[in-house]
């Protein structure tokens, strides 16, 4: 096995890989160390190539990046390209990832809980690009001092860097689908705010 020419390849080729990832991430070295536990130093090694990784660390940076193995080591695909999600929530919004994989954009179905529609729908700006697209229901979109309501079948993107917010336009649930560029993805899913 240790002369394996393939396992060797795929071993080498693992550093550029999770370098690849982190820069496309927007994440420093000190970043990714907080998300994972893992020394700076030993991140650093691991991209230059000059540690080459064990399980326990693959599976730490593999849950950082929302990746799968597979897709850390360069693996060919050989499992069922079907996705199981997973739903969470965060906010009173039911979030369900439709992506697995894709380090540059992820997708979601989301359920807005309804909303009062003559309470301000909170916003907020940070790097990054969104695309929503209604399911069901209507839904108000903020945009710095702008407020439109999209019906389903509509669709809108925007610059996040624009102060931006979406809820339901009334008091009933309404569902979209959401793509989320890489840093969009890291403040809206992970940090577990209300506002986006």
């Amino acid at each position: 096995m240790a002369d394996d020419p393939d396992l060797a390849a795929m071993l080498d080729g693992v550093a550029p890989r999770l370098r690849a990832l982190r820069t496309r991430r927007g994440l420093t070295l000190a970043e990714l160390s907080e998300l994972t536990g893992i020394s700076v130093s030993t991140l650093s090694r691991l991209e230059s190539g000059g540690r080459r990784p064990t399980l326990d660390l693959l599976i730490r940076l593999a849950a950082a990046y929302r990746a799968s193995l597979d897709d850390l080591v360069g693996a060919p695909q050989i499992a069922d390209p079907r996705i199981h999600p997973k739903p969470f929530y965060r906010g009173g919004r039911a979030i369900i990832p439709l992506t697995r994989a894709n380090p540059d954009l992820h997708a979601y179905k989301m359920v807005l809980p309804g909303h009062p529609p003559d309470e301000p729908v909170p916003q907020r700006t940070h790097e990054g690009y969104d695309w929503i697209y209604v399911l069901s229901g209507r839904v108000r979109l903020a945009l710095g001092d702008r407020e439109l309501v999209l019906e389903p079948g509509e669709a809108a993107e925007f610059d996040t860097r624009t102060p931006h917010g979406t809820a339901s336009a009334s008091t009933e649930p309404a569902e979209i689908l959401n793509l989320l560029s890489a840093q969009g993805e890291r403040v809206h899913v992970r940090a577990g705010d209300e506002a986006g």
